[in-house]
């Protein structure tokens, strides 16, 4: 089953819910891109092998296309979020539910971007949804535990993955060019980053557009009535605008989290960036083949600490990862109980 894009505009202009429902997703899918999304193009920026401005065009394109081919490949991420909660039953309580959980992780992010701190959007999202579903079925049964435990293996992979491929990547290069001048490497490695960070702007097209897109087609099924759909198919209009939402998300605040990620956790060389965005955009890969939802800001963060972690630990600022790390903890249960609290409040008002 999928939208028309001719439809969804002609009951956008005449349906009050799916607007509202539109509204909240479209602010959702922005604050990712000025959290999340600056991620991708931290270090290739950190390093100075590409400025601000050329990287944000660099990591629109590449999210679109991630967005686009992988989902056409394996659509497996947006069907686990899609399933991961139960908001079958009355569809009015069930749009306000879901209206509830967006609200509730537009205010959870803005929070975290106020203060600089690079929290997982993903994590936000699975968190706020998570959340308004216990409230809308009165008890863990909003939850999908078969679907849900793939967030557990994903923080478990993102976390090993990113940082062993981080530190054996750059380990492999050191190796490599240990005879070779750093100054005339210097050029090719620039080279390579701006490669890399295409790459992880494609994965993090691939994983979070993936994301938010089944909750928009989630939303658009319950506007309709429709709260028993099984499989889906998304369409080629949704990708665009889910893609070109994020990167205007990422000009408008993407510098404030690219500060924190890329130049104030680990003091980066070309090499290590490239070793970083290199490893962080094959353990997403990784993890988006196995339809397993995995946070890009956890795995890109866990890439640098272990590309920082083969030179000495000390290296890395151990004080910024407490701060992120606090965050991420915090994510699961506070953005769940903001979006079970907003759930049960909206519902009560409407």
């Amino acid at each position: 089953m999928t939208v028309p894009l001719v439809d969804f505009l002609q009951q956008l202009t005449t349906n009050t819910p799916l607007l509202i429902i539109t509204i909240l997703t479209t602010g959702v899918i922005l604050v990712n891109g000025w959290t999340d999304a600056p991620n991708a193009i931290a270090t290739c920026i950190s390093t100075r092998s590409i400025s601000p401005r050329k990287a944000i065009i660099l990591a629109t394109i590449f999210n679109f296309l991630g967005v686009f081919i992988m989902t056409l490949i394996t659509p497996t991420v947006a069907q686990t979020i899609y399933n991961m909660v139960d908001f079958r039953g009355n569809t009015h309580n069930s749009l306000i539910a879901l209206c509830a959980a967006m609200f509730a992780i537009v205010l959870w992010a803005t929070l975290a971007w106020v203060f600089g701190i690079p929290t997982s959007e993903s994590h936000a999202l699975i968190a706020g949804i998570s959340g308004a579903a216990i409230a809308l079925q009165g008890g863990m049964g909003g939850i999908n535990g078969s679907e849900w435990i793939k967030v557990i293996y994903g923080l478990l992979m993102s976390t090993i993955l990113g940082f062993g491929m981080g530190y054996i990547i750059v380990r492999i290069i050191q190796i490599l060019f240990r005879f070779k001048d750093r100054r005339k490497t210097r050029r090719f490695f620039v080279n390579a980053q701006i490669i890399s960070a295409a790459a992880m702007a494609f994965m993090h097209g691939a994983q979070d557009g993936q994301k938010f897109m089944g909750v928009f087609m989630l939303g658009i099924f319950l506007v309709k009535g429709q709260s028993n759909v099984v499989n889906f198919t998304i369409p080629i209009w949704l990708m665009i605008f889910c893609s070109l939402t994020m990167s205007l998300g990422t000009s408008l605040g993407g510098l404030k989290i690219i500060k924190t990620v890329g130049m104030q956790m680990v003091k980066l060389e070309t090499y290590q960036g490239f070793s970083a965005d290199l490893a962080g955009a094959i353990s997403l890969f990784i993890a988006s083949l196995f339809g397993i939802p995995v946070s890009t800001t956890h795995t890109k963060t866990t890439a640098i600490m272990g590309v920082g972690a083969s030179k000495r630990l000390s290296s890395v600022n151990w004080s910024i990862v407490k701060e992120m790390a606090a965050t991420w903890v915090l994510t699961f249960p506070g953005c769940g109980l903001v979006g079970y609290i907003m759930a049960s409040i909206f519902m009560k008002i409407f």
